[in-house]
């Protein structure tokens, strides 16, 4: 049998509204606004009976007209050097984690850790409307963010920091002294550092901590044992080789800042027919799911990089609110495993 009955009306706020005794614009500021708003619209007690009234009633937001209202489109754009790179991947599991919580959908594109393209990608997801940024690719040595800045974009930091601005990081000092005071306690005292590149503060922060706790514990580490390097493979073989060949200073112990770096040394210090763990010790940064898979498991500092994620999402959207946004350092710990015991 046919059923010619009139599909069922959506509720609407004036619905709600006209149930309760209510404006029509203070039921909308009690669903629709942060909770700052709703409660200067309302005491808790009529504020819960409108919240149950919708929840009764089968009430639902129409998502294109609270967008004209709020102009609001609760799209966030994410952009890290490569989603390729584990780290970053996981952190991005965290973002899509904490932003559909918040009813929010996010989008990611790369930059190659290239500050051209970094600011191209800004502009498209610009066009697209989003309602703020994260930056996982942050230059300390950029201007773009200054520009984004001056031009009222709210965006937050994550994974690397920028002095001025809201971030979501590791405490990356504290993983470097971590394994300066692991690699003292170990009985080593002469050892050299595999620091990625200058202008990201993970390298920055992590070298400075290790550095600095190093010559407290009152060991030597002259500026000549520091060999920036990219970030990949590639870059920790060459770093390690380069370091090696220094006949006159040859560590008993490496600090990679990365894993992926660690691995590279790795090979190198093979290459020297020396053997990871016995000859020479090493540790690296993150503590990637590879770490303590390699057939000799990689000491390594946890970095806890899915909450980092979660964090900047959580400290984006303090900024959307116009709330106080203060940036976020999360507890590193050191894994211990064969590489360097």
């Amino acid at each position: 049998m046919n059923d010619n009955r009139p599909p069922e009306r959506a509720v609407t706020l004036k619905d709600l509204a006209s149930e309760l005794g209510l404006h029509s614009s203070t039921v909308s500021r009690i669903l629709h606004s942060g909770t700052d708003v709703a409660r200067s619209a309302a005491s808790p007690g009529t504020a819960e009976r409108v919240r149950a009234l919708a929840r009764e009633m089968g009430y639902s937001p129409d998502p294109q007209a609270t967008s004209l209202r709020t102009r609001r489109t609760h799209l966030l754009g994410v952009i890290v050097p490569r989603l390729s790179d584990l780290v970053l991947a996981i952190m991005y599991e965290g973002i899509e984690e904490a932003a559909a919580e918040a009813n929010y959908s996010t989008f990611v594109m790369n930059s190659r850790d290239d500050q051209e393209l970094q600011r191209r990608k800004t502009e498209i997801m610009l066009a697209r409307r989003v309602d703020g940024m994260i930056f996982g690719d942050a230059h300390l040595d950029g201007s773009l963010l200054a520009e984004l800045s001056d031009r009222g974009v709210p965006f937050v930091l994550m994974n690397r920091r920028v002095p001025g601005y809201p971030s979501a990081t590791c405490d990356d000092v504290r993983g470097g002294e971590l394994v300066a005071d692991h690699l003292w306690s170990s009985g080593h005292r002469t050892v050299s550092v595999i620091a990625g590149e200058p202008y990201a503060s993970t390298a920055v922060d992590r070298v400075a901590g290790f550095v600095r706790r190093w010559r407290e514990l009152g060991g030597d580490i002259p500026d000549s044992a520091v060999v920036w390097s990219g970030f990949d493979t590639v870059g920790g073989r060459i770093a390690a080789e380069k370091i090696l060949k220094n006949d006159a200073r040859r560590p008993t112990a490496l600090f990679a800042v990365n894993d992926f770096a660690a691995i590279g040394a790795m090979g190198a210090v093979r290459s020297q027919g020396l053997q990871v763990g016995q000859d020479m010790a090493l540790v690296g940064y993150n503590d990637t799911s590879l770490a303590a898979q390699l057939p000799i498991s990689l000491s390594s500092v946890h970095s806890p990089m899915l909450e980092i994620g979660r964090s900047a999402v959580q400290l984006l959207l303090r900024v959307l609110n116009g709330e106080q946004a203060e940036s976020i350092r999360l507890e590193p710990t050191l894994c211990v495993r064969e590489s360097s015991a």
